[in-house]
C-alpha cells in the first residue's frame, strides 16, 4: 500500500496481485491537491494490470471542480483500461454527475482536432511573409540608427559618452588578453603551415610576406570580429534582452526615452571605435608570432623586417582597418537588434543571444566576401 499526504489530502493506493485495486481519499480534493494526487494515481495504476478498482471518497471533506474532474476520469476507466471501476462515498449531487456522465459522452463531446498538413505553397508563403516582416523591422531599426547617429556625434551633450567609455573598456580593454593569445597562435599556425609548403620550392623567406598579407588584409580583421561577436555581441544581446524581459525598456519609454539613442547608439559607437584598434593590435601580435617562427628557422631579424615592409602597402592596412570598422558596426547592431526583439519566457534571453552570435558570424563572412570581391575587381 502506498500512502501520500500533501496539502491536506491523504491518498492511499493498494494494488493486490490478483488485479484488485483500492484507492482511499481523505481530506480536501481541490485544485491545489489534485495535481499531486493525479500523478500518484497514474504512477501506481498505469504500471499494473488492474481488473477492478474501488475508489472510496467518503473521507473527503471538500471536492471542487478540479477534484470532480479526477473522479470522472477514474470513473470512466481512462486511467485503468478494461477495469471495472466504482466510486462510492460521494454526496448526492456529485453522485448524480458521475452517474449521468459516461465514457461515451466523453468520447462524443471531447474535441478531436483534425490533423491538417500544410501544403508546400502555404509553408513557403508563410515563410516569405515572415521574412518580409523581419526585413521591414530591420530597415526601420537601421533607419532609426542612421537618423540618430549624426545628432549623437555632432551634439555631444545628447550622447551618453560615459556609457560609451564603459562599453569600450568592457569590449576593448578587457578583450586584449584573449586577442593577444589568439593572434599570436594564429601567427604561429600561418608561419608553420606556409613554411612547410614554401620549403618545397626553396622559398621559406616568403613566409614573412605571407603572414603580413594574410594578417593585414583578412585574418586580422576577420578573427577579431569573430571574437567580438562571441564575446561582445552576445553580451549586448543578453544585456538588452534581460532589460526587455524585466520590462525596463517599457519603463524607459514611459519616461520618454527612446531605446535607440539611449542604449543602441553608445554600443555602436563603442564597436566602431574598439574594433579597428583591436584589429591593429591583432595584426601586430600575429606578425610577432610569425617573426618568432622565422627566427627559429634561422632567418635574421633585419631580413625578416625587410620582407614584412615590402609585402604590404599603406592602402592594404587601410583596407583591413576599414573592413574591421564595418565588422564592428555589424557586431554591435546585430547584438542590439536581437536584444530588442527578445520575447518573454525563461529561455528568451538565451535564444536571442544565440541568434545574435549566429547572425553576426554569418554577416561578417558575407561582408568579408564582398570586400574581397570588390578588392579583386578594383585591382
Amino acid at each position: 500500500m502506498t500512502t501520500t499526504t500533501q496539502n491536506e489530502l491523504e491518498t492511499d493506493v493498494e494494488v493486490k496481485p490478483d488485479g484488485r485495486a483500492r484507492v482511499v481519499l481523505r481530506g480536501r480534493l481541490n485544485e491545489q491537491t489534485v495535481v499531486g494526487c493525479w500523478g500518484l494515481l497514474e504512477k501506481e495504476l498505469l504500471e499494473t494490470k488492474v481488473v477492478t478498482l474501488q475508489v472510496d471518497v467518503s473521507g473527503l471533506g471538500f471536492c471542487d471542480g478540479a477534484g470532480m474532474s479526477l473522479l470522472l476520469y477514474l470513473n470512466m476507466g481512462s486511467m485503468t483500461p478494461r477495469a471495472t471501476v466504482s466510486v462510492f462515498g460521494l454526496e448526492a449531487d456529485h453522485e448524480k454527475i458521475l452517474r449521468e456522465l459516461t465514457f461515451n459522452d466523453h468520447e462524443a463531446f471531447h474535441p478531436h482536432p483534425a490533423i491538417k498538413r500544410d501544403s508546400f505553397v502555404e509553408k513557403m508563403g508563410r515563410r516569405v511573409r515572415q521574412m518580409t516582416m523581419e526585413f521591414h523591422e530591420e530597415m526601420v531599426f537601421l533607419g532609426a540608427i542612421i537618423a540618430t547617429l549624426p545628432a549623437s556625434i555632432f551634439h555631444p551633450k545628447r550622447s551618453r559618452w560615459t556609457e560609451t567609455r564603459r562599453i569600450v573598456e568592457l569590449a576593448g580593454a578587457n578583450a586584449v588578453p584573449i586577442v593577444s593569445l589568439m593572434s599570436l597562435l594564429l601567427g604561429f599556425i600561418i608561419a608553420f603551415e606556409s613554411a612547410r609548403r614554401l620549403a618545397e620550392f626553396g622559398a621559406q623567406l616568403y613566409v614573412a610576406n605571407t603572414i603580413m598579407v594574410v594578417m593585414v588584409r583578412d585574418m586580422g580583421p576577420l578573427m577579431t570580429a569573430i571574437l567580438l561577436a562571441g564575446r561582445s555581441g552576445s553580451s549586448f544581446a543578453a544585456e538588452i534582452g534581460t532589460m526587455k524581459v524585466n520590462e525596463e525598456l517599457n519603463a524607459l519609454k514611459t519616461f520618454g526615452l527612446d531605446p535607440i539613442p539611449f542604449l543602441v547608439v553608445p554600443r555602436i559607437l563603442a564597436g566602431v571605435f574598439v574594433t579597428p584598434l583591436l584589429t591593429f593590435y591583432s595584426i601586430l601580435m600575429g606578425v610577432i608570432g610569425g617573426v618568432i617562427v622565422m627566427l627559429g628557422l634561422g632567418f635574421t631579424l633585419p631580413l625578416i623586417l625587410h620582407q614584412l615592409a615590402s609585402s604590404v602597402h599603406l592602402n592594404d592596412l587601410g583596407a583591413g582597418i576599414s573592413k574591421s570598422a564595418v565588422f564592428g558596426v555589424i557586431v554591435s547592431a546585430v547584438g542590439c537588434w536581437h536584444g530588442l526583439r527578445t520575447q518573454q519566457g525563461p529561455s528568451a534571453v538565451g535564444l536571442s543571444t544565440t541568434r545574435a552570435v549566429v547572425t553576426s558570424l554569418l554577416l561578417i563572412i558575407v561582408a568579408d566576401a564582398v570586400f574581397s570581391a570588390i578588392s579583386f575587381l578594383l585591382k
